[in-house]
């Protein structure tokens, strides 16, 4: 196929799609040599007195406009075909692997993504944000693929959607390839955020097919079950790179639901049930893509072993269990998050740290012994409302975290990454849940993060999509 098309009407090239921005400097150049072209043709001519050159001026100009452009970019469409050659991320055993090589995860979660994207004077924040990721060297961001009759609503009703708000999905995607970073995309919330479990149980009961106005009839109601259904993505087809979801390697992986809780069935078989059947239909659409549940990582009654690992009682009676959960054979990767100051209420900093080291612990073995899965721990925060908050305890629990995947990257273990809640840019206060950190505003922060990107790509060198930790760690050495 020729890589360009001369439209002689409408004098322009029409150029074949490889990279968005490149492209629109091309088709730039290609318009300006088809309107040459056009100049030294027989019928031009007879209108406009013209020397005898042929192609010779057409072609120069073309020429001159791409090295120009060349210069001035510093070869902006080649780097970033280079730039965004993904590969899908898989599994074996207990590890995440990328280009043949073990893939240990630092990342992080901005949840706002494709909201920001639906309105110009946000829609730069999303750049911003990625741009940020890649030079702190981190590969994986967590974000919303859901926002259910809120404002800004992907999903308006069940099955209906806003076709902006999906563009701005789109955006996200496309912003994400381009800076070499991958999307984790979760499907719904547990919570009432963006609209989340408690929106489908309302559609159900407005339309007369709710079985009960409780918000767990989410997990057990058929009707609402056939909305969830309804209402994945995998299928659809970004409008700007033409790319249906499912084929597309910039996504690292789907997530069910955030933090589901069936606390009306502490036997935990009711979300058992709902995992199985939802796992089995993502996968019967996506065979591409890793899956995992967005569990919190609590041990259920099925596993009396490890109740102690939980925080305190209540943990075990949400209808959750993390070993359970995560042994359905369609799931390819455990969630666990970490959230000991709002766990406990009655425990110092450094009591939370112990807790946090055999939290961990606790799950890598689980994904060691009892899964052949990896583990990835998808969120972790410590708030500022905390009484007696220091911006250093964050340094500190950050990096207690970071060390224990570091320690089982090392043992080539099922720690397969951890991702920070979360991370924003500058002028976003209104978004912050108290979590929320802008890391090159604190350069310990900065600092500690960035370590973490480099000695993991050092255990086991880093893939195409590391590239600029080369230059990022050679730094640091």
């Amino acid at each position: 196929m020729d890589p360009w098309v001369l439209n002689t009407e409408t004098c322009s090239v029409q150029i074949v799609p490889e990279s968005h921005l490149g492209n629109q400097l091309l088709q730039i150049c290609a318009n300006f040599g088809a309107f040459m072209i056009l100049r030294s043709s027989p019928t031009y001519r007879k209108k406009m007195v013209v020397a005898g050159n042929g192609l010779f001026y057409p072609i120069v100009g073309f020429a001159s406009c791409v090295a120009f452009i060349y210069m001035s970019f510093g070869g902006l469409g080649t780097n970033l075909q280079e730039k965004t050659k993904l590969g899908f991320v898989e599994r074996n055993g207990t590890q995440f692997m990328l280009d043949g090589k073990a893939f240990y995860i630092n990342g992080w979660n901005s949840y706002w993504l494709m909201d920001h994207s639906v309105d110009e004077y946000t829609k730069p924040r999303v750049r911003e944000i990625l741009q940020a990721g890649a030079k702190m060297g981190l590969t994986v961001c967590r974000t919303w693929a859901f926002n259910d009759g809120d404002y800004n609503a992907l999903q308006i009703s069940p099955g209906r959607f806003n076709e902006q708000v999906f563009k701005a999905l789109d955006h996200v995607i496309v912003e994400a390839k381009q800076q070499g970073i991958r999307l984790l995309f979760s499907l719904v919330n547990n919570l009432q955020a963006y609209g989340g479990k408690t929106q489908y149980v309302k559609w159900a009961w407005d339309e007369g097919v709710g079985l009960s106005a409780s918000n767990d009839s989410f997990f057990f109601d058929p009707s609402i079950r056939n909305y969830f259904k309804n209402y994945t993505l995998l299928t659809r087809k970004n409008t700007l790179n033409g790319i249906q979801y499912r084929d597309d390697p910039t996504i690292f992986a789907w997530e069910l639901i955030n933090e589901p809780r069936c606390i009306t069935d502490a036997s935990g078989d009711t979300l058992q049930d709902w995992i199985e059947e939802m796992s089995a239909f993502v996968k019967a659409i996506d065979k591409k893509h890793l899956l995992t549940v967005g569990l919190e990582g609590f041990y259920g009654p099925k596993n009396p072993k490890r109740l102690t690992v939980n925080p305190e009682m209540w943990a075990s009676r949400l209808g959750s269990d993390f070993i359970r959960n995560s042994k359905v054979p369609n799931i390819d990767f455990a969630s666990v998050h970490i959230y000991p100051d709002h766990w406990f209420h009655d425990k110092e900093f450094h009591e939370n740290l112990k807790f946090v080291s055999k939290w961990m612990h606790s799950h890598i073995e689980d994904g060691d012994k009892e899964l052949n899965k990896p583990v990835m721990f998808t969120e972790y925060g410590l708030s500022n409302q905390n009484k007696d908050f220091e911006p250093s305890q964050r340094d500190r629990f950050y990096k207690v975290i970071l060390d224990a995947i570091y320690k089982s990257a090392k043992k080539k273990g099922s720690g397969a990454g951890s991702l920070v809640w979360q991370l924003f840019v500058g002028g976003m206060d209104k978004y912050n849940d108290e979590f929320g950190i802008v890391p090159w505003e604190r350069p310990s922060t900065y600092k500690l993060i960035i370590e973490q990107s480099c000695r993991l790509a050092r255990l086991h060198g880093p893939t195409q999509q590391q590239r600029n930790l080369k230059d990022l760690c050679s730094q640091r050495q």
